[in-house]
Order: structure tokens, then sequence, then C-alpha cells
């Protein structure tokens, strides 16, 4: 299992403009050190408490992306050093997100998640949840959030024609919302695709892929 060797290979097959997030929850420090002198910058965690406790360890030049589901009452743990927040999915949590950012002097790149898969467990908004957020007088009042694109889980299944179809409406989301820019929103990336399905995901327009276990293996849940 050579982690350097899978990022290269990756990264080969990945058009200059597509960012590549490396899934490191679950794997040790030594594992994502091992990413990071391969050239490794951008990593994904789902679990805010893990992903505090590897800034701490970890280089100062790397970017967090949170990934997972995010419950509002933990937004206070990442404030201070996370780049992205993938799954923002109500105006709640930016309105926490926005709190805890201002705490620290610094501005919060999010994504809205958008709900795709046809998965009960999967969150997300529709295309029009976004559009009543973006309108709302509370949204203009964020000053220390900035929603930069969208992201969406496409479902767990073999069938990849429900996933480009899943992927494509993603896409076409992003292309409608885009027209709507707002100071505090102004879409220009669309994170969608993971190790199975990354490629598909960059044909259907995606340029941030959630790459995990193709760069450090299968998890480990122990």
């Amino acid at each position: 299992m050579n982690i350097k060797e899978n990022l290269s290979q990756i990264k080969s097959q990945l058009p200059e403009y597509v960012n590549l997030v490396a899934v490191s929850k679950t794997k040790p420090v030594s594992d994502l050190m091992e990413a990071y002198e391969a050239g490794q910058r951008i990593f994904g965690e789902n679990k805010i408490q893990e992903m505090a406790e590897k800034w701490e360890e970890m280089p100062k030049d790397i970017q967090w992306h949170m990934i997972g589901h995010v419950q509002r009452n933990k937004v206070k743990y990442m404030a201070e050093f996370v780049n992205l927040i993938h799954g923002v999915d109500s105006l709640k949590l930016l309105k926490e997100i926005d709190k805890q950012a201002k705490k620290h002097d610094r501005l919060i790149d999010c994504l809205f998640q958008i709900k795709i898969a046809e998965e009960d467990s999967k969150f997300g908004l529709s295309e029009e949840n976004v559009k009543t957020i973006i309108a709302s007088s509370e949204f203009s009042e964020l000053e220390n959030i900035k929603i930069i694109g969208l992201m969406g889980m496409a479902t767990f299944t073999d069938n990849m024609q429900q996933v480009e179809n899943e992927f494509k409406f993603l896409k076409s989301a992003f292309n409608n919302l885009k027209r709507h820019t707002t100071l505090n929103f102004k879409l220009e990336t669309l994170s969608m695709g993971m190790s199975g399905d990354y490629k598909l995901a960059i044909d259907c327009g995606s340029n941030m892929v959630r790459v995990g276990s193709s760069i450090f293996g299968s998890r480990n849940y122990n």
C-alpha cells in the first residue's frame, strides 16, 4: 500500500482545474504525513474532533475541509482553522458558522450540500431551498461566511447511469444558482465525486473530488 504512488497516479489523471481532497478520516497522522510529503495539502475529515486533533499535530500550511455532516454545537471546535465546510444544509448551521468565525475574525468558505441521492440517509437542500436562503435578509447579514459552491453525494449504487444522472442534476443546479451572485454567495466550486466515481463526476462538471480509499486504502473503523 503506497500512499505516494496512489496519489501521483490519481493526480496524473486529474485535469489541472480539479482540486483533490484527500479524505483522511479514521487514518493515522503518519498516513497523512506520507501524503503531505508527497505534496498533498488538502485533507478532508468527517469528524470535527478528529480533524482538530490532526490540525494541532500537523504542519500549518494544510487546508482542512470538513466533509461530513456538521452538528451546530461542534462548529466552535473548528472555527479557528477550517478552510472549507462542504456539508452546509441549513440557514441555522450557517448562522452558527458565521458566529464562530466572527470570534476568530475569520471568513469561512462553505458549500451548500444539495440532496441528489435517492437514499433517505443523505442530507441536503433543494435548489429552491437555496434560492429561499440566499434571498433572505438573515443570509445577507452574514459577514463571516461565504458560499463558494455546491456539494453533493450520489447514491451508493453500482448503477452508474443513475449516478451520472444525479451528477448532471447537481451540475444543472450549479449553473442555475450561479446566476444569483451576492456579496456572500458566489459559486465557483462544485464538489462531487469520490473514489468510485470521480472520473464520471469530472466528466459531469466537478472541479473538486473527495478521494479516500484510492489513496489510503480501505477505512479502518475499529
